[in-house]
């Protein structure tokens, strides 16, 4: 059997910058018993506030949770949201030295709404335009910086369309690791999907890549995603392919390497943020290791073990450590 304590317990040792849209998650918990007379609406009284890490801040916290070290890299509003958010990275210690605060942007706000365990509504306040000029350069030297001082194993490019990871931003940072060797893990969106080229692992997911390559199909089998990796390696120059499966599982492809493996049979209870726990575990399994096959299989059961948990989760390593031994036995 694989020494997963001592692989887990390598992880204390690497270093990691996330990179991308952070947010913050705003929760607030009520109660229904009436409909507003004011319009055919419930009134929800509200019992109380929480606030969470969100967007690529939760796979931040996913790496910190597995006992990385862990830097933010990303711009926030300068403004009371930013604040929130910064408190909470620094209570999570996630390192905040390299966030830029923009007093051009706000920062990005999602509040749920929810009663009886059901969401009544969410509200969205963001911004989606691209940095501006200034930010982006201020964004690329904080990452230069960040490069220089911290000498990382990783940088994680995690986009959700809000405007942080611009087209130059993406091959600004892709140069600046290349140069010194730091393995760069991206999870694409589909307004900024060829724009990685040269990273090392590429990990969207099949809906993202049936979109970006205009494909149609139903079936899904090894030989018709080792198409889609070649496809892929054509117009990004990649070195590993890593796509997400949903209830398939995962299927990844390094040069004339590859497997489709399968997910193991779990109990859903939600998906919301299983790709951040898959994009956490991947790289930190690759950069400890360097074993492709070994990173799909633990990323495969990290993202099952999300999925049988309600709303986002962060599994520490020797939770994720204690369902490898029990697969793998």
């Amino acid at each position: 059997m694989k020494d997963f304590k001592k692989l887990f317990a390598s992880f204390s040792s690497l270093k990691v910058g996330v990179i991308g849209d952070v947010m913050l998650d705003t929760y607030m918990w009520g109660s229904v018993d009436h409909i507003s007379p004011e319009a055919p609406v419930p009134i929800v009284s509200l019992h109380h506030k929480e606030y969470r890490i969100g967007g690529a801040g939760n796979v931040a916290l996913n790496c910190q949770s597995l006992g990385a070290q862990t830097f933010i890299l990303s711009v926030i509003g300068d403004d009371k949201d930013g604040l929130f958010l910064e408190e909470l990275f620094t209570e999570n210690m996630i390192d905040t030295s390299y966030l830029v605060k923009s007093s051009g942007r706000f920062t990005t706000n999602k509040t749920r709404i929810i009663s009886r365990n059901q969401q009544m509504m969410r509200l969205d306040a963001e911004m989606t335009d691209d940095l501006n000029k200034n930010d982006e350069k201020n964004l690329i030297e904080k990452v230069r910086s960040f490069i220089e001082t911290a000498d990382p194993d990783i940088v994680i490019f995690e986009d959700y369309n809000k405007g942080v990871l611009t087209e130059k931003v993406i091959q600004k940072v892709i140069g600046l690791c290349k140069k010194v060797g730091v393995i760069t893990v991206v999870d694409p969106k589909r307004k900024n999907f060829f724009s990685y080229q040269n990273a090392d692992i590429f990990k969207p997911n099949l809906k993202e890549v049936k979109e970006s390559l205009n494909l149609l199909f139903e079936d899904v089998n090894q030989v018709m995603l080792q198409d889609i990796h070649a496809k892929l390696e054509n117009i990004l120059h990649h070195k590993i392919s890593f796509i997400t499966l949903s209830d398939k599982g995962v299927f990844y492809q390094k040069g004339q390497q590859s497997n489709l493996i399968a997910s193991h049979k779990r109990n859903i209870a939600d998906v919301s943020g299983a790709g951040d726990t898959v994009i956490a575990v991947a790289s930190l399994v690759y950069a400890a290791t360097k074993n492709v096959d070994l990173m799909a299989e633990i990323a495969n059961i990290a993202g099952g073990l999300a999925c049988e948990e309600v709303g986002t989760v962060c599994f520490t390593r020797q939770e994720l450590q204690h369902e490898c031994e029990l697969l793998f036995s």
